[in-house]
């Protein structure tokens, strides 16, 4: 049990790295339109687009990968706090 709160955990934190990562090139001209790009659109854009309909953008500038990045470390510390209660 505690392997697969550790693994939830652990997917948890690459998902947000994506999510960083895809902040990141959305700043550069080119770069998301590359494969990497793509790629980590197709992963990052679903989970986005749930917080796009409820924060708006303001000047331009969506902080919806921020709203989504503290949910998901709300999510891993309950996953934690799971496991610290479960004595795993």
């Amino acid at each position: 049990m505690g392997f697969i709160l550790w693994g939830l955990s652990e997917l948890i934190r690459l998902y947000i790295l994506l999510i960083v990562v895809w902040c990141l090139l959305t700043w550069f001209p080119g770069a998301i339109q590359s494969s990497l790009g793509q790629f980590i659109t197709k992963l990052v854009s679903p989970y986005l687009s749930f917080f796009d309909r409820f924060v708006p953008a303001l000047g331009g500038v969506s902080f919806a990968p921020i709203i989504a990045i503290i949910v998901l470390y709300v999510v891993q510390y309950g996953i934690q706090g799971l496991g610290y209660f479960l004595g795993v």
